[in-house]
């Protein structure tokens, strides 16, 4: 118990060090080289700022309004997306049919969007969910359907022979869980992209959120309080995606545990 507490200590000793380290870096350059607030605040002019918009409660206002337009968009894309991908993995007229569609608006990029998004729902959290959602409904697609193709023939005539013959059980009980780390995956990289059209939605098409203030700020040339946003965005989209990890790990990929040492 003894060594792995300090094999703990010291692991995370490494990481506190490089921070510290990054941090060093940081303020140093912006005092001693860079010298001017607007192009490269320092990391005491952000901690001031960050204490400014916590004692003034919109700190908690931005990242509620941001959480809403996510969860506006990823709640659209998991409806959509896993049961499309699972339709087109299991059945091959629907891949047939919704391949064609779905190749030619995949490209397009989810910003190209807000125009249609800011018509359709105003600067609404709407709005802003649509464009998340069409940034992550893609990647969720294509995982999903990639995880039930890939699913081994074997499970299926194996539970064939056990007597699960119905579509609706053998993709119940064989291909999700066998495609569940595909559709996982997935969902990671959709939650990546998903975060980064957010802040492209609110700049854009919004009246308030994380990219809302980062724009708001520019304008007002107070760079300090873009850097605090844009760590607040690194910061949220960090424990989100550790808490995605930890649901995940815990409750539906536990049976890969120990797979990879």
């Amino acid at each position: 118990m003894n060594v792995n507490f300090i094999k703990t200590v010291k692991e995370k000793g490494v990481e506190a060090l490089s921070l510290i380290v990054a941090i060093a870096i940081w303020q140093l350059a912006a005092d001693v080289i860079v010298q001017n607030k607007f192009k490269l605040p320092s990391f005491y002019d952000v901690i001031i700022s960050f204490s400014a918009i916590v004692k003034s409660g919109l700190i908690f206002t931005d990242v509620s309004t941001s959480l809403i337009n996510f969860s506006i968009g990823i709640a659209g894309a998991f409806v959509i997306g896993i049961p499309l991908g699972i339709a087109m993995g299991w059945f091959k007229k629907i891949n047939r049919a919704a391949d064609p569609i779905i190749e030619i608006l995949r490209p397009i990029p989810p910003i190209a969007w807000i125009p249609f998004a800011i018509i359709w729902f105003g600067l609404t959290h709407q709005a802003a969910g649509f464009v998340v959602f069409v940034g992550m409904v893609f990647p969720i697609i294509i995982n999903t359907y990639t995880g039930f193709k890939n699913v081994p023939k074997v499970y299926v005539e194996a539970a064939r022979v056990l007597g699960c013959t119905r579509n609706m059980d053998l993709i119940r009980y064989i291909a999700i869980p066998s495609a569940m780390p595909s559709i996982v995956a997935g969902i990671r990289i959709a939650m990546g992209v998903g975060w980064m059209c957010l802040v492209a939605a609110e700049m854009m098409g919004s009246d308030s959120g994380l990219g809302y203030e980062i724009w708001h700020n520019y304008y007002m040339h107070r760079m300090d309080f873009v850097l605090v946003y844009m760590l607040l965005l690194g910061f949220v989209g960090l424990l989100i995606d550790r808490f995605f990890r930890y649901y995940v790990d815990a409750k539906l990929l536990r049976w890969t545990s120990g797979t990879v040492v």
